[in-house]
């Protein structure tokens, strides 16, 4: 049987990209989202393209109940996860923190901070049956610094750099690896999510310069998991030429 994936939100963006990328590698993936639709389309267009194998696994990483339960339900023969990709996250507005709206706190924190654990909890005992694995968690320039205005999210993904690095502490002893991706400015539905919906406002974020794609991000996801077994990548962090740091991006606007 092929390596087996179990990456979250692959219903677009960074996870679709990752989903695409290790099927054209030769791994099995389990495909994760809440959009059931969209991921019946990918698991057939994957399947049809590159002959690999997917397996389905719709549920919330927000709730532990769904998470485990769905976990605990994998048929045997796709227990044998080699890489788990964290990628579910999002920002939900920008505002002042003393501004700010409490459910789009709860809406951060309870996705990627404790998705990301409910997840990560449910699959790590796999893996260490085995002395084997590799967790590769999406965070973010955000979680390096900080920018105005965007205080939960920065606060949420400081949390994943940090748990990526007790992770790595505390898995070491197992085998498994454990790899931080730290994108910034990055075009995929994330603006569009942290605006609510408003698609005219997320245009003007990507504005004026080359920004990132998801599939760059994807390429360093794979890079990372293809290392040989004895190498270990801690951390990478990925930037658009024309941002150097978090909350500053050098735009030519017309």
């Amino acid at each position: 049987m092929n390596p087996i994936v179990l990456i979250t939100g692959t219903s677009s963006g960074i996870g679709e990209a990752c989903a695409r990328m290790f099927a054209q590698n030769g791994y099995d993936i389990i495909l994760n989202a809440r959009r059931i639709e969209r991921l019946q389309n990918l698991k057939d267009q994957l399947e049809k393209d590159y002959k690999i194998n997917c397996l389905l696994l719709p549920f919330d990483v927000r709730k532990k109940e769904e998470v485990n339960a769905s976990i605990s339900a994998i048929p045997y023969d796709w227990q044998n996860i080699s890489v788990l990709v964290n990628n579910a996250g999002l920002a939900a507005g920008l505002s002042r923190f003393y501004e700010g709206d409490s459910d789009d706190w709860d809406t951060m924190i309870d996705t990627n901070v404790k998705g990301l654990l409910y997840v990560t909890r449910a699959v790590v005992p796999l893996m260490i049956s085995r002395n084997h694995g590799h967790i590769i968690n999406i965070g973010s320039i955000a979680g390096k610094e900080i920018y105005d205005k965007g205080n939960i999210y920065c606060s949420t993904k400081h949390a994943v750099d940090a748990l990526n690095r007790s992770m790595r502490l505390e898995l070491s002893e197992s085998g498994i690896r454990v790899t931080a991706v730290n994108p910034g400015a990055v075009e995929t539905e994330f603006s569009i999510v942290r605006f609510h919906g408003d698609t005219e406002r997320a245009k003007q974020v990507y504005k004026g310069f080359e920004n990132l794609i998801a599939n760059d991000i994807a390429d360093a996801v794979y890079w990372a998991a293809s290392r040989p077994s004895h190498v270990n990548i801690n951390d990478i962090i990925i930037m658009p030429t024309a941002q150097p740091m978090a909350g500053f991006i050098h735009k030519k606007l017309d």
